[in-house]
């Protein structure tokens, strides 16, 4: 299953937990000091919060497309690199508290990138992007 990833800068955890909890109507599947995320069922979303001293509140930290394996990520980068969208393959990283295979596609509007991305284990740290 494929879900939408939408990583926010919040400014207290605790708080943007309580909110998003009531918001979705379900608990985070992972919390971590300044961070947690969401597995929301419906509509299908991934909610990435990261405690961001350094970002305004509410901001955009990333955005991604959760997929169920590595082969996945490999046909989203086949896709976009057919599209004619440059592309960056990242494996066994080390992202948001899990290690992940992924592939980041660049040149959208505004230069956010976006990320295809499996979750291969858990992580005990953060890795780069929630830091």
């Amino acid at each position: 299953m494929a879900r939408v990833q939408l990583a926010l800068n919040v400014a207290d955890i605790d708080q943007a937990i309580a909110f998003y909890s009531r918001l979705f109507g379900t608990e985070p599947a992972k919390v971590r000091t300044g961070y947690a995320n969401f597995a929301v069922a419906d509509p299908p979303l991934k909610l990435v919060l990261i405690e961001n001293a350094t970002q305004a509140p509410g901001s955009l930290n990333h955005l991604g497309v959760e997929v169920a394996s590595p082969e996945e990520v490999m046909a989203a980068r086949e896709r976009l690199a057919a599209a004619g969208l440059p592309t960056t393959v990242e494996e066994s990283t080390t992202c948001c508290y899990a290690v992940q295979d992924k592939v980041w596609a660049h040149g959208g509007p505004g230069d956010d990138p976006w990320e295809f991305y499996a979750v291969l284990a858990d992580a005990e740290g953060p890795g780069r992007c929630c830091e």
